[in-house]
């Protein structure tokens, strides 16, 4: 019987909040994308044999490679010619973050990669441009009409052997990490990616993707209709833009000796093999390190446990300076005297319970004129008085085939730590003994914390490992404490006056629910730069409408940020570090990035919560309004137009309030509705918990909301809670919740609680 209850609940609650929709023209009507005459390969489309097909195909076919810092190789795929003037469509990670690309013809031509025509990072698709003319183009098929078993070939560069074939048949599709995916039954190898699946008529059908862990004579491919929606709206970037994406600040960092480094999310990542002995590779601080006493410290997660990433201190800026680092499960304190093995010099290394292989571990060097010492999680592990180097810049250093991320990278007198201190660890781990086993821990438990959620979870999470049979609710505790200052501080905003509250916070709060580690600052400072960048050529006589043609043209033209278009629902369109991080995103999650830069800009546009289509409108100073669809690259929209979208997401006429401005609460609500229907559609009950109590804690009087959460808190155990929401809304009875259903439900509570 509660099941049967459950499901008719759950089925109103599905009901309940709609998510935001793309125009139903737009989404549903299916994408074609046509040649011009002379883009058409001339092939005939009859069948043909595989010689014969990779014959008139195969000049079509590119080598793609992307190159490192010093020019060398570092990676190689393929592509396929699209259009005749130099557009060539290829995996989005055949081309490498942020790195300089070029293209070599099946002749042996090769050009440099101008332009990232359009990119879409969750299909693992993108398009580039090389300057070239009258190039020989595949013609672009239908995968929707791929039938099982269909023979096809798949032309492209495997383990480096350049304009190689393969053959096999479409064996069916698969949904892969939420991808409807071609699945190929041949032969697929690294260099195959971004290649073309080609019928025997000579069509593409998809994009090779991926190849199986599992077989050698399975592969998977992108079908070609997802790459459709590119072409017709592509989100160009220059590659003088590409090339800064997620670079590291050059006016605050050096690196030295290879290896990739870059910034993403307020955190410093490096992979790859460094050109130095041993694989290393420097990542300097700007600053020069003189006075005395000083602390470096900085939080380092290795990948590979085996390899060696850390700090660096006395650094002349070429191959001298001390290090000190986790390498193979022990600490280590090296002196590096010169570029080769030889002028180099352990100075002490050991083992410390102190260092937690796998997690993020605090290392910190605290220097004084005539020694240093080094601490790992405010531990001292070493001790010296060395002196050969004394002064010089500090940063960062990776070893040998690590792949590692820094972060909180500080430099001051003094770096207070980031453990807590003993009372507050005595006074978790006796929380933590009395957790209880049959539940996730009451919000009573959550509440006598003191605001200082890194240092609980970084105790909770020893506590789990140590704890086994208690692990998976000491995370839960940990996450619930992550999210109940997350509620905090997202309610301190909303409660103040609609013009004090910060938009853009409150909204990088939202993606804060579901990533605890997310670095607000670090996404508030870029906004900032963002803004400022537009701002530069301003004057004292720039016009509004000069400013809103700078924003449109920085923000669209010179960014490519964009509509998503090939999976609209993900959820990461509606974390806004991931919008800015991926430069695309839903209609809502864009425009407001678009209005927060508006306001640093002195422009006044206001959201406008079209149903199904969210957009802004700009109400200059002087002159008419006019509103804007931002997901369609800031596209003006009249009102006639607007009547219509009305009219096909709700089946009514345009009503004055669908025009109106949205509170920064409406837009917020507006967010949590659409991350709350993800959820729902992948049964993420957690999920949808996590959002629909944050919306009742942004307005504890909504009912039905208060309802959602009963049901959903009795659906993951957590009873007490559940049976507190049934009770509120007996004796409160808001309009638009059947109190019949909550009495049931506040009786199987009550029944449960007793046989505890």
């Amino acid at each position: 019987m509660c099941f049967r209850i459950f499901s008719s609940w759950l089925g109103t609650l599905y009901e309940a909040f709609p998510i935001c929709l793309v125009a139903a023209v737009v989404a549903l009507a299916p994408l074609g994308f046509i040649h011009s005459a002379e883009d058409v390969n001339p092939a005939d489309k009859t069948a043909k044999s595989v010689a014969d097909l990779t014959t008139a195909t195969r000049d079509s076919v590119v080598v793609i490679k992307y190159h490192g810092r010093d020019g060398q190789s570092k990676g190689v795929g393929t592509g396929f010619i699209i259009a005749s003037d130099g557009l060539i469509a290829t995996n989005y990670h055949v081309i490498g973050e942020a790195r300089p690309i070029s293209v070599t013809l099946r002749d042996g031509k090769s050009f440099d990669v101008v332009e990232i025509h359009a990119t879409e990072r969750l299909a693992d698709l993108a398009i580039i441009r090389i300057d070239a003319k009258e190039l020989p183009v595949l013609p672009l098929g239908d995968s929707a009409a791929v039938t099982q078993g269909q023979p096809a070939i798949v032309l492209g560069n495997p383990l480096g052997l350049e304009h190689s074939v393969v053959s096999g048949v479409i064996s069916g599709t698969r949904d892969i990490d939420g991808l409807s995916m071609l699945q190929l039954a041949m032969p697929i190898e690294p260099g195959n990616s971004g290649g073309p699946v080609l019928n025997m008529k000579g069509e593409v059908e998809g994009i090779v993707s991926l190849k199986s862990t599992v077989t050698q004579n399975l592969g998977f491919a992108v079908p070609i209709n997802a790459l459709k929606p590119l072409l017709e709206k592509p989100n160009p970037v220059p590659m003088s833009r590409w090339l800064t994406i997620g670079a590291l600040d050059e006016t605050q960092w050096t690196t030295l000796f290879g290896a990739t480094w870059r910034q993403r999310a307020g955190r410093i990542q490096v992979k790859g093999l460094g050109e130095g002995f041993g694989g290393r590779s420097l990542c300097l601080w700007h600053e020069l390190v003189s006075e005395f006493p000083r602390e470096i410290a900085v939080a380092v997660r290795m990948e590979q446990e085996d390899g060696a990433a850390g700090i660096v201190f006395h650094a002349d800026a070429t191959n001298k300076h001390y290090g000190f680092y986790p390498s193979s499960g022990k600490l280590r304190l090296s002196r590096f005297d010169g570029p080769d093995v030889y002028s180099w010099q352990v100075l002490e290394e050991k083992k410390s319970d102190h260092y937690k292989p796998g997690e993020w571990n605090w290392l910190k060097v605290h220097l004084d004129a005539d020694r240093f010492r080094c601490y790992v999680n405010d531990e001292i592990v070493f001790e010296s008085s060395d002196a050969v180097y004394t002064r010089g810049k500090v940063g960062l250093a990776k070893f040998r085939h690590t792949d590692a991320e820094f972060k909180g990278f500080r430099i001051a007198e003094e770096i207070p730590s980031l453990l807590p201190d003993e009372a507050l660890v005595a006074k978790l781990m006796e929380q933590v003994r009395v957790l209880p086993l049959n539940r996730p821990p009451p919000k009573e438990l959550v509440e006598v914390f003191p605001d200082d959620p890194l240092a609980q979870t970084l105790v909770l999470e020893q506590q789990a490992k140590e704890l086994e049979q208690r692990a998976e609710r000491v995370r839960q505790l940990a996450k619930e404490i992550q999210l109940h200052h997350t509620h905090k501080s997202l309610g301190e905003e909303m409660t103040k006056p609609d013009h004090e509250i910060d938009l853009l916070k409150a909204s990088l709060l939202l993606a804060k629910l579901d990533n605890p580690e997310l670095d607000i600052e670090a996404y508030l400072t870029q906004v900032e730069r963002m803004a400022g960048e537009i701002a530069k050529p301003f004057t004292e006589v720039t016009t509004e409408a000069e400013k809103l043609v700078a924003l449109n043209h920085y923000l669209f033209q010179q960014l490519g940020f964009h509509g998503s278009r090939t999976d609209y629902y993900n959820r990461s369109n509606s974390y806004l570090n991931e919008v800015v991080d991926d430069r695309e995103g839903l209609p809502i999650t864009l425009s407001v990035l678009y209005i927060e830069l508006a306001h640093r800009l002195d422009l006044k546009i206001v959201g406008v919560g079209l149903p199904g289509h969210f957009v802004v409108r700009y109400e200059p100073t002087e002159g008419e309004s006019q509103l804007i669809d931002v997901f369609e690259g800031g596209t003006v929209l009249t009102k006639e137009v607007a009547a219509i979208r009305v009219q096909q997401a709700t089946g009514r006429p345009i009503a004055e309030a669908d025009l109106a401005p949205q509170t920064k609460l409406a837009i917020i609500t507006r967010m949590l509705h659409n991350l709350f229907g993800v959820a729902r559609d992948a049964a993420d009950a957690e999920g949808m918990l996590r959002y629909v109590d944050t919306l009742v804690e942004l307005n504890p009087d909504v009912g039905q909301e208060r309802w959602f959460r009963a049901v959903l808190q009795f659906q993951t155990k957590r009873t007490e809670e559940a049976l507190l929401d049934t009770n509120w809304l007996l004796d409160h009875q808001p309009e638009g919740v059947n109190l019949d259903q909550v009495r049931e439900l506040q009786s199987i509570l009550e029944m449960e609680t007793r046989t505890k």
